[in-house]
Parts: structure tokens; sequence; C-alpha cells
């Protein structure tokens, strides 16, 4: 094999010009380092992209010529070198299919030139299904630098370690992340990627997850950086993609709340449905540690609900008082729950119900609650309302909020650990007075 000098300027027509010889030949590039066209005896022609890394020369193929035209060879040179002069070594950067080829990575200008390079979307959704919802898919054992392998250390060593519920992370990483990304190398995504991937998010009209998604993607990152798999964040967001969020602040008024609950088993007219909602205004608690409680978190003889750690938002167990009234819902809900040990049995019976479902059959039943004056509301209106009337009823702001479970700061959290059962006793029998002189007057 020969090599040419650098002295003949590259164009198109001296490249096709070009006349094999009796051996290989390497003409290198003058006007990008590292570019080569290589000439086989046979008349072919080919590019390679040559490097050193770690002291040893090696090279890269980027294509045969014509497929590949001389601007996209110089293009694909200069990507290699740019990841060479962050540290990156390109056989790590370049796309790779299924059984361990490489695949010529080309500059990606557009979303459709990136979607171009990824291997076979129904091999990766494949392996999804085949994962439960709260992980990841397993990584291939020799990667080690993947947007795959980050999210996989992620969900394991800091999610589950933490022993916090990684189940929402992982939905939105297998919705909006892996099947875009799972085979790059997270070394080279941008900040730009990042900005266009949300971006598609807020326009499907979902801000909210948008923000929530890129917060999760900027703590990802800075595991990774931690876990010494990436040197720099690509989340470097001034702005939330989805714009500053509208709280809520809707809270049924004393009208809407006597007829609510007065007229709550003709409105739902299924008695689960009211017993549910009538249960979650009584103790004011969130939907979902409603749908995931089992009968054993419940002492009715000493009137006490135990939610675990696992089920609360801030991972810290919550003892609730239960009211008489509230009993007697529970005790309603138990006979309809099929001897199932969960307080709302999904299908099948064994496994609790999805939370969300709560929260749709409340948006099916808007029409009837609005026949009795009661305007839209969703079941988390319910517990600011229930605090609003604790906050009416003259209940200290303290105590209310332990009802609510709701963090201290740092110095309670730190020194003062008495769960202030009897006050928040206090604070739900007087509410749930108040609702029931609304229901007989």
């Amino acid at each position: 094999m020969s090599t040419e000098p650098r002295s003949r300027k590259f164009t198109s027509t001296y490249i096709s010009a070009l006349k094999p010889g009796r051996t290989m030949c390497d003409i290198s590039d003058p006007a990008v380092p590292g570019l080569v066209l290589r000439v086989a005896s046979s008349g072919s022609k080919a590019w390679l992209f040559r490097f050193k890394w770690e002291g040893t020369g090696t090279r890269i193929a980027l294509g045969k010529f014509p497929a590949v035209g001389l601007a996209e060879a110089r293009q694909l040179a200069v990507k290699n070198r740019e990841w060479l002069d962050r540290g990156i070594d390109p056989r790590r950067a370049v796309d790779r299919l299924g059984g361990g080829k490489r695949e010529i990575r080309r500059p990606a200008a557009t979303n459709a030139s990136r979607n171009a390079e990824q291997p076979d979307p129904n091999d990766f959704a494949t392996r999804l299904a085949a994962t439960p919802k709260d992980s990841v898919p397993l990584p291939d054992p020799s990667d080690n630098s993947s947007v795959l392998f980050v999210a996989y250390e992620y969900i394991e060593k800091w999610f589950k370690a933490q022993r916090k519920n990684s189940k929402e992370a992982c939905r939105m990483l297998r919705v909006d992340v892996l099947p875009k990304w799972y085979w790059r190398d997270a070394r080279t995504i941008t900040s730009r990627e990042v900005i266009e991937l949300l971006d598609t998010v807020v326009k499907r009209g979902a801000p909210v997850m948008a923000n929530n998604l890129a917060q999760l993607l900027g703590h990802m990152f800075r595991f990774a950086i931690h876990r010494a798999i990436v040197a720099n964040s690509p989340v470097q967001l001034l702005y939330r993609p989805g714009g500053k969020p509208r709280r809520r602040k809707r809270v049924l008024s004393e009208d809407e709340l006597q007829s609510f609950v007065t007229n709550l088993p003709a409105i739902c007219r299924k008695g689960k449905r009211a017993h549910v909602l009538m249960i979650l205004l009584l103790t004011m608690q969130r939907r979902g540690e409603l749908a995931l409680a089992q009968w054993d978190e419940f002492d009715f003889a000493r009137k006490r609900w135990t939610i675990p750690a696992a089920h609360t938002k801030n991972r810290r167990e919550h003892a609730v008082p239960l009211t008489d009234w509230a009993i007697e819902e529970l005790k309603a809900l138990k006979k309809l729950a099929r001897g199932s040990r969960f307080v709302l049995p999904g299908k099948p019976v064994n496994r609790p119900a999805n939370p969300k479902l709560i929260t749709r059959g409340v948006q099916r039943l808007l029409p009837r609650f609005l026949s009795h004056q009661i305007e839209a509301f969703t079941p988390h209106d319910l517990r600011r309302t229930g605090r609003t009337t604790l906050g009416r009823l003259g209940i200290t702001p303290f105590a209310a909020e332990r009802v609510l479970n709701h963090s201290k700061d740092v110095l309670q959290e730190t020194y003062d650990l008495w769960d202030y059962f009897d006050e928040k006793r206090d604070a739900l029998e007087r509410l749930e007075k108040y609702l029931w002189a609304l229901r007989i007057a």
C-alpha cells in the first residue's frame, strides 16, 4: 500500500478521475486533518478518518465514494475531530447496530436525519415491553457510556438505592427519552438536542410534564458526572421549558360542599366511587395513598391508618386518625373489595388499582356534579378544600400541615420527631363535625 503526499487539492472531479494502481493507495485530504481517501486496486474508493487514541494509531471507516461525497466526508471527519478534542474516543461515539456492527454517523442537522441513524426501534420496543415498568432495560455488558447505560445506573443506583419509587421516573424515560436516545453515547448529547426533546413534550400539550422531564434529565446527567460517565451535563436550561406552572386554587365553596356530602351517592350511583371520594375528603390524603393502600394498614379499633413510607410523597411513614364517618366508608369499601388485600383492587384483584382511575372517574361525572351546582374539580382539589376548611375552623396551620404530611423545615425534620397524632385527630374530627352539619342542614 502506498500513500500519496498531500499536494493536490481535493475536488469531486479530481476524486472521480483517480485511477487505481497495482496496490491500494491512501491519499490524505490537505484541507481536513485525518481525512483519507483509500483507492483500492479494484478501483473502489472509501473514506477513512485516521487518529491516535492513547498513543495508538487507528482509523474509522466513513463510507464509500461516491455514496458519501467529499463535503459529507469532511463533515464526518470534523465531527470525529471534535469528539477527540472533547476527550471522547470516536469509536465509542459512533452509532451501533445489532451484532456489534458500526454505522456511519452523519452530522445530525435535523430531527429526520437523527432518526435515520437510529437502530431498528422495534427491537428496543420489545425490550421495553419485557422490562418491569419501574425499571429500564439492562444495557449490553460492553456498554458503559450510552444513554441507556446512564439511565440504568441512575434508576438502580440512585432511585432504588435511595428507596424511592422509580415508576414515574422510568415512565418519563421510557416514553420520551430512551426510544430516541438509548443507543446514543451520553457524552455526545448536546444542549440543543435536550431543548428539542423538551419542545416536543410541550407541543403535545404537556408543559408541566416538560418541566418535570427537564428536572429529571438535569439530575440524571449530574448523577452521570458523579459516576464519571460524562464530563459535563447537556442540560443547561435557564428557563422552564413549559413555562411557570399555574398553581391550582380550586376549593369547593360551602354551598358546593353541602351539595357534595348530600348528593354524592346519587351523583356517583356506583357506591364504590362515592366511598372513595368521601374518604379522600374526610382524611385529606392523596389519591395514590388510598389506591395503593392495603387493609393491614388500617386499625379500626384504634381508629388509625398507617400509610407506609413507600406510599407517601416525602417517603415518611404517616399516621392518619380515622373518624367514625371515615371508618364507615372504609368498611363499605371492604365489602366491595372481593376479598382482595387492597382497599381498591385492580384487575386482577391481587393488584392495586391505578390512582389515575380515580381522577378519570371524577372527570366522567363532572356533568352530574354540575347539575347539583358543583363546578369542575379534581380529586386533589378535595385535599385543598379540606385544608382550607381546617383554616376556616380555626385549626392552627401547624396541625393542619401535619394532617397533610407536608415536610417540616430542616431543623424540625432533624429534631422534632413527634407525630402530633392527637392534634391531627382533633383537626379531622372537627372537619367531620362540620361536614356532617352541612349534610343534615
